[in-house]
């Protein structure tokens, strides 16, 4: 499998994951606001998620983690543009602009990718040495 495919499906791993926290999160009430209360659940979750995906990658594959990074970010995003809006979003009464208007959407997405770039470096120093 090349990096690139690998990349992609690691990625794809990790959006499932994050996705899978979101949406299960509207199913335990802790606070008022269920679309913040899933975006904290979502904003945890992607930590240990990215590093899996991250920890996986690095296994078999190799590329710089910023590259790693944006090929994970932007997966995400596409899936959530194609799958996650359309199938979850829209029925529940939100829209493509709501859900990317969101702030949350690019701290999250920022966050992932930071995680990614600092663990993909901690796994290939470790790597080198």
């Amino acid at each position: 499998m090349t990096n690139r495919l690998l990349s992609i499906v690691c990625a794809i791993l990790v959006w499932v994951l994050g996705v899978s926290f979101y949406l299960a999160s509207f199913y335990i009430t802790i606070l008022d606001n269920l679309e913040r209360q899933a975006n904290i659940i979502v904003a945890l979750a992607i930590i240990p998620s990215a590093c899996l995906g991250t920890y996986l990658f690095y296994k078999k594959g190799q590329m710089k983690p910023t590259h790693l990074a944006l090929i994970f970010v932007i997966t995400a995003a596409v899936l959530d543009a194609l799958i996650t809006v359309p199938i979850f979003v829209i029925p529940e009464g939100g829209s493509y602009s709501t859900f990317f208007g969101d702030p949350m959407f690019y701290t999250i997405i920022v966050e992932f990718y930071f995680i990614v770039v600092y663990f993909g470096k901690h796994l290939t120093q470790n790597i080198k040495k």
